[in-house]
């Protein structure tokens, strides 16, 4: 049995009284999101000294707008990638035994409405399965009509021929991030958002470490490190070009940012715990339905972006093409008036030398790992799933570089993260307590645990998430710690003064409650 551990506290004072103490660490880490999470996690599960700093909250960026599918990539399968495709099926399924009360087997159902279809694609899922081997979740399942609307009861009739169900994962993306945080810092590592990296410091040609700035003092402390891994997704070339001009060396940027819209609607659209999947829409885009904390998100989309805004709008073609599309599938559409949610992450996609960023459909989600002269680690792409993988080959490249000395430490493959515990509900239900895993007899212990104030949460919740998860702000708690802003935005902004009092009572003195409102109407609008 594994054992359980106290939840340990977050303390604001305590973390920044922790940063501003001198110490040369081994690694610092910049950005928190997967990649950064997942780096600062397999460091100090080596022994390693760790520090991550965060310019604002764990997951704020790409982390938390996932699509919420632990995957292969069935995909990178038709471009022939076999070795991504091998990675991250294996990495699904390290994520599920290691995290299973945030990241659970997910049933997929692809309809045919031509007779080519389900033998066309249900051979490649065959191989899908075959490449999954010991690692494979279901086995993939050819089905006839009535079978096909058995799983998807809603599946446009009309012309249906059947189908094809195969497997893979689903999970919550923004509290993964939590758990990976809290369990780094189990480890002996200590990490600090909304705290961020101002400058890099060179030393000889050589990056020594960098400055920080706590994003509610406004206080100013120095980090000194062997090794800097610039971790933070589509934002990384601001470093890299703040490094190259400290060494004297042009740098030319290797991320083009890509959009990906996702759309939350009720679940009587979808009414299932399978998943719809369209591996080729109209303009050849993939489309999903997925069954997620009680609601069905339908997405996503990919396109080209230059700007890099922390809160990024959709397109209106974006929202009309989810719509239409899911039009032609659904027999029962939904339309602007059923939209609960509406949100949009930047995908970092590495940009080759050659390539024009005009098109993000033809770039891989391969990651990326890069050594600058100065010895500033940068890395970017890649996807969810293969976080773990990540980060094992950002600490290898820092040991070929001798930026740090060789350590094997705990293996992070078989490492239980915290919560961790096998969960009868699944994440395609409604919000709870189930979520917390092992943790849920502490949120019990607190106060208010007999209170909801909407959408599965509960007072206590909202104290758990300041005490022990890093929740600084109204959006830390219904944006990640909770996941209300992404699934009903009108309930998430009428709980936002609850939230805003719990959280002051907890000495949050500034829970950011005008802004968040804000933001509820623009997960809210419709794109002009």
């Amino acid at each position: 049995m594994a054992t359980e551990f106290l939840p340990s506290p977050t303390r604001r004072k305590d973390l920044i009284d922790a940063l501003a103490r001198p110490h040369l660490y081994d690694i610092v880490v910049i950005g928190g999101g997967a990649t950064g999470l997942g780096v600062a996690l397999d460091a100090a599960a080596r022994g390693f000294s760790v520090v991550l700093v965060e310019s604002h909250d764990f997951a704020k960026g790409t982390s938390s707008r996932a699509t919420k599918l632990v995957h292969g990539g069935v995909r990178y399968l038709a471009q022939g990638n076999i070795s991504l495709v091998r990675e991250a099926l294996h990495e699904r399924s390290t994520l599920l035994a290691n995290a299973p009360h945030l990241a659970q087997p997910l049933p997929f159902v692809m309809p045919s409405y031509k007779f080519w279809e389900a033998p066309f694609y249900g051979v490649g899922l065959k191989i899908y399965d075959a490449l999954a081997g010991k690692d494979g979740l279901g086995n993939t399942e050819f089905m006839n009509r009535a079978e096909t609307l058995a799983h998807l009861p809603t599946l446009q009739p009309q012309g249906l021929k059947g189908g094809v169900k195969y497997w893979d994962g689903q999970f919550d993306d923004a509290r993964l991030a939590l758990a990976l945080a809290r369990t780094a810092a189990r480890h002996g590592a200590l990490l600090v958002n909304y705290c961020a990296a101002t400058r890099l410091i060179h030393e000889d040609g050589k990056v020594v470490g960098l400055w920080v700035e706590d994003q509610e003092t406004g206080h100013t402390h120095e980090l000194r490190a062997g090794c800097v891994v610039n971790a933070t997704g589509v934002w990384v070339d601001r470093l890299r070009l703040q490094d190259g001009q400290a060494i004297g060396r042009e740098t030319k940027p290797m991320v083009a940012p890509s959009q990906g819209v996702h759309i939350v609607v009720d679940r009587e659209f979808l009414p299932t715990d399978h998943a719809l999947l369209i591996p080729k829409t109209a303009d050849g885009r993939v489309l999903f339905a997925v069954p997620w904390l009680g609601k069905t998100i339908l997405g996503t989309t990919d396109t080209p972006r230059r700007d890099l805004a922390r809160e990024p709008l959709p397109f209106r073609r974006e929202v009309d093409f989810i719509l239409r599309e899911s039009a032609r599938y659904l027999s029962r559409a939904p339309g602007p008036a059923d939209i609960r949610s509406i949100w949009v992450g930047l995908r970092p996609l590495v940009k080759p030398a050659d390539e024009d960023a005009g098109n993000t459909r033809a770039l891989s989600r391969e990651h990326t790992v890069l050594v600058s002269k100065s010895g500033l680690v940068t890395v970017t792409g890649g996807k969810w799933t293969t976080y773990r993988a990540m980060a094992e080959d950002v600490l290898d490249k820092c040991f070929s570089a001798n930026l740090l000395a060789p350590r094997k430490g705990i293996p992070t493959d078989h490492l239980k993260l915290v919560g961790a515990r096998a969960s009868s509900v699944k994440i395609s239900d409604p919000p709870g307590l189930h979520l917390y895993g092992s943790e849920a007899d502490a949120v019990r212990a607190l106060s208010g645990a007999d209170r909801e104030l909407g959408g599965g949460l509960t007072e206590a919740m909202v104290r758990f998430g300041a005490r022990y998860e890093y929740a600084r702000t109204v959006e830390d708690l219904l944006a990640r710690r909770s996941r209300l802003l992404f699934l009903d935005a009108a309930l998430a902004r009428e709980l936002a003064p609850e939230v805003a009092a719990v959280l002051q009572q907890e000495n949050c003195t500034n829970p950011q409650l005008a802004p968040f409102l804000a933001l509820c109407g623009q997960y809210l609008s419709l794109p002009a």
